[in-house]
């Protein structure tokens, strides 16, 4: 029996640019349309197209008095008050000579060019909040106004049909609030994906079981399941898969129908155990590669056929949980959202790296590019945490961000280094 085949070296970027490349014929193409209440975190799959210019007229960003900055020349000038306008009214045009007494986000009336905040006039003869339009009095301008102060022009935050979100976008709170803005009820959205999970091995037991000699608890499932959730998948779990050919393979088959990806963990190195490679020769195609990350290295990729000839894509990340962690990180939400139409490239597909100081000493670096367990100190330098292995999933619970370090680069205490926070990796 010939030796299978040494997987080939490929650096993170060669791995992520053949990934996001191979979505291209399995992108996610069905939408629905929800409520803009209902979008936080999904995918824009058509552009949001204003149909208003925001604000949609002059209004002022002070509670003061609208005049004409031409009719105070002077620190001391007086004006009657002629009209009182709140939010949500339309005064009258003003006229020559006189100022309006107006509050934050009322439209700025006709002919008035300037807003002076209440802070620097002076009421006179009983212009208080609540009078009628009869015995307005008068206001005292101590500071003269300069044309368009304090005075939020017609469209100066969007202009009628200009698109404020494109396709492609993650709702964020604040895009949300955008799209609100400029008057979308509800919105188009690519579908979730959907994402058919199970781990490999004999040794795996789950928490509440009993757990006898050479056993561990499965705690891949709980971590992986938790990331796509958070990722916006629908998550169809098949829990632990014996180290058995024909079992893995009647996993994927059951995978692959009606699901968008697989995502497996362990079972991707080339023992007489690892049952992943050929099942999935059998049931559709497969590579192994070894990432030149670490922690990280195996990483399987293919797609399985389903009852229709059509294919689900495949992704089998290693055992080691933080290693299975950190790849689903740098590798699977990349690939999640190229399949859902969001535009990237592998110089794009991870988030902007923070550029912070290190507060510790790292003098033996690995050979591959490391992501080290790091959190932002009191001292504002990163710490590193103790025990780098890729079985300790304290780290990455510890941690609040990945330090990015190039293959073969030394740290010491002071250099700038590259931090990327595991909330934008989580979240991005």
């Amino acid at each position: 029996m010939n030796a299978p085949a040494k997987a080939p070296m490929m650096s993170l970027d060669e791995a992520l640019a053949t990934l996001i490349a191979a979505t291209q014929g399995h992108r996610i193409l069905e939408t629905e349309t929800l409520s803009t209440f209902a979008a936080l975190g999904r995918i824009l799959a058509q552009d949001v197209v204003s149909a208003v210019d925001v604000p949609p007229a002059d209004n002022t960003s002070m509670d003061g008095y609208a005049m004409r900055a031409a009719d105070v020349p002077a620190p001391g000038t007086v004006l009657p008050v002629s009209q009182r306008i709140p939010a949500g009214s339309v005064g009258q045009p003003l006229q020559p000579g006189t100022a309006a007494r107006i509050f934050t986000g009322a439209q700025v009336p006709p002919g008035a060019d300037a807003v002076v905040m209440q802070e620097v006039c002076e009421a006179m003869a009983g212009d208080v909040v609540g009078l009628s339009a009869e015995g307005l009095g008068q206001v005292r301008v101590n500071t003269p106004p300069a044309a368009g102060q304090w005075v939020r022009r017609r469209g100066e935050d969007v202009f009628s049909g200009s698109v404020v979100l494109a396709a492609g976008a993650r709702l964020t709170p604040q895009a949300l609030g955008l799209a609100a803005t400029v008057g979308a009820a509800t919105l188009s959205l690519v579908r979730r994906p959907r994402v058919a999970l199970f781990s490999t091995g004999d040794e795996l037991v789950m928490p509440g079981e009993p757990l006898p000699p050479g056993a561990i608890y499965n705690s891949n499932r709980f971590t992986l399941r938790g990331l796509l959730e958070a990722a916006g998948c629908t998550v169809s779990d098949l829990g632990i898969v014996p180290d058995r050919l024909d079992a893995t393979r009647a996993a994927l088959r059951a995978a692959a129908e009606g699901s968008d990806l697989i995502l497996t963990s362990g079972g991707v190195s080339v023992g007489e155990e690892d049952h992943l490679r050929p099942a999935a020769q059998a049931e559709g195609r497969i590579a192994l590669w070894q990432m030149a990350t670490k922690p990280g290295r195996p990483l399987a990729f293919g797609a399985i056929r389903r009852a229709d000839a059509s294919e689900a894509l495949l992704l089998g990340l290693p055992g080691n949980p933080v290693s299975s962690y950190i790849t689903f990180l740098l590798v699977v939400a990349p690939v999640l959202r190229a399949m859902q139409g969001v535009p990237l490239t592998a110089a794009d597909a991870l988030p902007a790296a923070l550029h912070l100081q290190a507060g510790f000493d790292w003098p033996k670096p690995d050979k591959r590019r490391e992501f080290l367990r790091v959190r932002l100190g009191t001292d504002g330098r990163l710490e590193l945490f103790p025990n780098q292995s890729s079985g300790v999933l304290t780290s990455a619970v510890w941690a609040d961000g990945l330090l990015d370090n190039p293959a073969g680069q030394v740290i010491a205490r002071g250099d700038t280094v590259r931090f990327l926070p595991l909330q934008a990796l989580i979240s991005a």
